[in-house]
């Protein structure tokens, strides 16, 4: 705990100072629990849904580092995390093919390139690839 009591601001709540190791510690089973979550689920926007929680986790823990970087970070995960447009594309999908479940829709990219390229491109955004704004912010 001395290492956080160093980086304590007067200028900042008590209360900001006494929960957020506890916070961080709960972030990071946000991470772990919901990513994994999300790997069992067959449903597409159960999927996408259990992800966003996840990168919920990263907010929780940049906005409880008491640091700029953090606080820098958490907002760029906000901004760029991509579940609005996940969301969009699995309802413009299950419109046009009217199937939610992954094992049964093999090869969406011949009935829907268009939507199948943006799909993938915001899959591998929010994945965190380096060189998009997702693993900047992760």
């Amino acid at each position: 705990m001395d290492w956080f009591v160093s980086i304590w601001n007067p200028n900042q709540p008590h209360a900001h100072f006494l929960f957020s190791p506890w916070l961080i510690i709960m972030g990071t089973i946000q991470i772990i629990y919901a990513a994994s979550t999300s790997l069992g689920q067959r449903n597409k926007k159960k999927r996408i849904a259990y992800s966003s929680v996840s990168h919920m986790g990263f907010i929780i823990i940049g906005i409880s580092s008491l640091k700029d970087t953090g606080l820098n970070g958490a907002i760029l995960q906000i901004i760029s995390h991509g579940g609005a447009a996940l969301f969009f594309l699995a309802g413009t999908s299950y419109d046009r093919i009217r199937l939610v479940y992954l094992d049964e829709m093999g090869g969406i990219a011949i009935p829907m390139p268009k939507i199948f390229t943006l799909f993938s491109s915001f899959s591998l955004a929010s994945l965190a690839l380096p060189g998009m704004s997702g693993f900047i912010a992760e």
